[in-house]
């Protein structure tokens, strides 16, 4: 391939696809204890989760290193120095791991171009995936880039937890709010807006959770052709399982939709019970720029 694939691990796609697209993947790090994790390397889900609910002072994550990347751009340089590297990540305003990668694609012999996805999880994922496909069909690096940018504007993210526990833990909202929330027993969803963090609805059930997704995603796939669709959920399969049963009555069967648990980062800043629906719907019109993934 004469174009590379990297991202980090908050892109939350199944290892097949991984390793199908022949993707890198640079994992960010959690911190505990005075001990450093690499997420989706030192801990199963399960062990993490575990943590995750027993622990007092909340696991921290933090980007990749730039010398983490450097390693990385260098490796795939000596590889083949003829070699573009397209290297999307999450978006800047959550974390530094867009920067780390723009900072050590300063200092590589490689070409590398450098992408802010605007989201996180799968809906990042989707993007990685896009550009491996069209990579292995030769398409040029702007081309490829181009189309990312259609991805990301077809792209939306929906995410319901069980609890604002975690996020007062991670700092996203003060103890008076968690408190207030906790008593009426409420599930915030929420959407990333411009890659902010951005409440839409709370509800008091997880029946009003998947009514809300299924509703939102028919109304806003309406007219539209979707051919990605991913559920990520924190110990909640059964959740996930029942919403992908109910999407798949809702779109056509060559609409791939994935089930997976949330990596470790993804877990931290929502702790279990949560669950999340990312999809790409994209107008007919734009087809003649190119299928979705």
């Amino acid at each position: 391939m004469s174009i590379q694939i990297v991202t980090d691990s908050a892109s939350d796609l199944p290892k097949e696809l991984l390793q199908k697209h022949c993707i890198n993947v640079v994992p960010l790090t959690i911190s505990h204890n005075r001990k450093t994790y690499l997420d989706g390397i030192d801990f199963s889900n399960e062990a993490f989760l575990k943590l995750l609910v027993t622990a007092e002072e909340a696991p921290k994550t933090s980007q990749p290193s730039i010398g983490t990347f450097l390693d990385l751009y260098d490796r795939l340089y000596q590889e083949n120095n003829d070699a573009t590297i397209l290297s999307i990540h999450m978006p800047e305003q959550l974390s530094g791991t867009v920067q780390a990668a723009r900072l050590a694609a300063e200092q590589t012999k490689a070409n590398v171009r450098v992408v802010d996805s605007g989201f996180v999880s799968s809906a990042l994922g989707f993007q990685v995936i896009k550009a491996a496909q069209l990579a292995k069909e030769g398409y040029r690096i702007d081309e490829i880039v181009a189309e990312l940018d259609l991805v990301r504007e077809s792209t939306s993210l929906y995410c319901a937890l069980n609890t604002l526990d975690f996020l007062v833990k991670g700092g996203r909202i003060n103890k008076g709010k968690a408190f207030i929330g906790s008593m009426l027993k409420i599930k915030p969803i929420a959407t990333l807006v411009n890659a902010e963090y951005t409440p839409v609805k709370a509800v008091r059930t997880y029946k009003q959770v998947l009514s809300f997704l299924k509703e939102t995603f028919l109304i806003e796939t309406d007219g539209k052709v979707v051919k990605n669709i991913a559920i990520v959920h924190v110990h909640a399969e059964g959740l996930a399982n029942q919403l992908y049963a109910e999407l798949r009555e809702l779109v056509h069967p060559s609409t791939d939709i994935f089930v997976k648990e949330a990596s470790p980062v993804i877990s931290t800043h929502t702790g279990p019970g949560a669950i999340g629906l990312m999809y790409c719907g994209q107008e007919r019109s734009n087809l003649e720029r190119g299928e979705l993934i």
